[in-house]
């Protein structure tokens, strides 16, 4: 899988043979504000959407970046996550 922050886009991506799992976010205030995850409906309950989730928390690490989770599954994977806890801002 390939994992990428497509800024121009204003999200993360996770590419798979099911297509493309995203999280779409916006920046402001400091912190970056997942708005919406999602994965194509025949890649779901493969946990792609976690490894996407994983992967941004490694790259919001990397940049310096904290996030808040919007979306009701960004909100979900944090809470039973308590390692990524450090990025929330």
């Amino acid at each position: 899988m390939t994992f990428r922050d497509h800024s121009a886009a204003h999200q993360y991506e996770l590419d798979h043979e099911a297509g493309p799992s995203f999280a779409r976010y916006r920046d402001g205030q400091g912190v970056r504000a997942i708005l919406h995850v999602e994965t194509p409906s025949a890649a779901r309950g493969q946990g792609h959407a976690a490894a996407l989730m994983a992967a941004l928390v490694a790259d919001a690490r990397d940049k310096g970046v904290k996030l808040t989770p919007i979306c009701g599954y960004a909100r979900a994977w944090f809470a039973r996550h308590a390692e990524a806890q450090d990025v929330l801002g």
